[in-house]
C-alpha cells in the first residue's frame, strides 16, 4: 500500500487566524460574531447558584467575560504561543494590572531604565504610591542581581526600546529572574510575536499595546497579556475588578488586525530597513536607531532573538537639534504627523513632545532621548514614496 505523507503542524500564524473560531458547515460565518452586550441570562436560578460557587464558566457580564473577547484571546495565545491571554481596554491596562497583580505594597520590582514614557510614569509617580518600589537597571541588564533583596517579585523588560530601539538580551533576562526567582515580563509591543516569542525562551509573560502592531489599523485602543494560565487568571481577576476590560467592538477588530498581522509586520519590516538605511547616510542625520542596521550597538544581538526582521519602527537624531526636527516635521507630506504606531499609515512624531513629555533633561538623557529624536512608524505605502518624503523634508 502506498505511503500516506503525515499531515504538516500548521505553524503559529496559522493556528492564530483559525483560533477560537468554530465555523458550523454550511451557512456558518465566516467573520467572528460580535457579541455586543452588557450582561447574559442565565437559564434558571440554579445556573446562577452554580456561576457564584464557581461550578459554572456562563457569560454574565462582559467585564467579566465574552465571547468574542475569547476568541481573541485564542488568537493571542496561538501567536506568542503561550498558554493563555486577556485582552484590556489599554496597554497601560495590560501593564498597570499584570504589575498590581504581581507586587503588592512594600515589594519591589526591577525594570530597565529604557520604558515607553506611559509605563515609565506608571512607574515612578503611581506605583510608589501605593507603597511598591522601582530599581532601574540598564538595557544590559548589569547589576540585577545586586538589586534584589527578599522583597523583589519583577523584573520588568522592553525590547526593543520606545523610542530608541535599544535592544535587551532576552535569554540573560530570563537567566538572572529565574535565578533569583523572579516573574519575568515583557513589553512585546515593537517587536510582536511575529519577530519574537519572548515565552518560548522562558519569559513568565508577555504584555502589548494591541493598539499597535496586534490592531493593525490605527482604530482602537486595546491591550493585552499572554502567559502561563494560572498566572493569565490572576490577572485576569485584577482587570475584573480595577475595570479594564475590553469592549466587544475592539475585540471584533482586534480579531481582524490579527489576521494580517504576519504580512504587515513583514511588509513594514523590509521598508523600515529601507528607510534607515537611507537616513543612515543623509547628511542631516546624526544618528539612526534601528537594529536592522550593522551600525547599531545591539545588531548582532537583535539577529540572533529576532526572527525575519527588525520591525517597523526606527528613529534618528537631527544633528540641527530640536530645530531641525520641529522643520522636518512640519514638511513631511506621506508620512503623517501623528502620535502612535503599527498602523498601515506612516507617521512621524517628536518623543520630546508626546511619549517623553514632561520629562526632564536628565530623565530624557538617560532614556536616550535627545531634543532632535524623531520617531518613525513605517507603513504600508511604498518604499520609494516614503524615501522620497524624507528626501524633501530633510532638504
Amino acid at each position: 500500500m502506498p505511503k500516506t505523507r503525515a499531515a504538516r503542524t500548521p505553524g503559529a500564524a496559522t493556528r492564530a487566524v483559525h483560533a477560537g473560531e468554530v465555523h458550523h458547515g454550511i451557512g456558518g460565518p465566516v467573520a467572528v460574531p460580535v457579541v455586543q452586550t452588557s450582561t447574559f441570562t442565565f437559564k434558571s436560578v440554579e445556573e446562577m447558584k452554580r456561576w457564584a460557587e464557581g461550578r459554572s464558566r456562563a457569560d454574565i457580564y462582559t467585564r467579566y467575560g465574552n465571547p468574542t473577547l475569547r476568541v481573541a484571546e485564542a488568537k493571542l495565545a496561538a501567536l506568542e504561543e503561550g498558554e493563555a491571554a486577556l485582552v484590556t481596554a489599554s496597554g497601560m491596562a495590560a501593564i498597570s494590572s499584570t504589575l498590581l497583580t504581581l507586587v503588592g505594597a512594600g515589594e519591589e520590582i526591577i525594570a530597565t531604565r529604557y520604558l515607553y514614557g506611559g509605563t515609565y510614569r506608571l512607574l515612578r509617580d503611581y506605583l510608589p504610591r501605593l507603597g511598591l518600589r522601582v530599581n532601574y537597571v540598564e538595557t544590559d541588564l548589569g547589576g540585577v542581581e545586586q538589586l534584589v533583596t527578599p522583597r523583589t517579585r519583577v523584573l520588568y523588560t522592553e525590547t526593543p526600546t520606545n523610542p530608541t530601539l535599544h535592544v535587551v538580551d532576552l535569554r540573560r533576562a530570563v537567566a538572572l529572574a529565574h535565578r533569583s526567582r523572579l516573574t519575568a515580563v515583557v513589553d512585546n509591543t515593537f517587536a510582536t510575536p511575529v519577530l519574537q516569542k519572548p515565552l518560548t525562551l522562558g519569559f513568565d509573560a508577555v504584555v502589548h499595546s494591541a493598539t499597535k502592531y496586534l490592531g493593525g489599523h490605527s482604530d482602537i485602543i486595546a491591550g493585552a497579556v499572554v502567559g502561563r494560565r494560572a498566572l493569565v487568571e490572576r490577572v485576569r481577576q485584577t482587570v475584573i475588578h480595577f475595570g479594564g476590560s475590553m469592549d466587544p467592538w475592539a475585540g471584533y477588530l482586534l480579531i481582524r488586525g490579527i489576521k494580517s498581522l504576519e504580512p504587515r509586520v513583514r511588509r513594514q519590516s523590509e521598508t523600515a530597513l529601507t528607510v534607515a538605511r537611507f537616513l543612515e547616510k543623509h547628511p542631516r542625520v546624526a544618528r539612526v536607531h534601528y537594529p536592522g542596521l550593522r551600525s547599531h550597538s545591539e545588531h548582532r544581538l537583535a539577529r540572533r532573538q529576532m526572527q525575519g526582521g527588525f520591525g517597523g519602527m526606527l528613529a534618528f537624531d537631527h544633528k540641527n537639534g530640536l530645530a531641525g526636527a520641529r522643520r522636518f516635521c512640519q514638511r513631511i507630506q506621506v508620512f503623517l504627523l501623528a502620535a502612535s504606531l503599527g498602523g498601515a499609515e506612516s507617521l512621524a512624531v517628536l518623543p520630546l513632545y508626546t511619549s517623553h513629555y514632561k520629562m526632564s533633561p536628565k530623565e530624557l538623557a538617560a532614556a536616550g532621548v535627545s531634543p532632535g529624536t524623531v520617531r518613525l512608524s513605517v507603513g504600508l505605502e511604498d518604499p520609494a514614496d516614503l524615501i522620497a518624503d524624507l528626501k524633501q523634508a530633510l532638504g
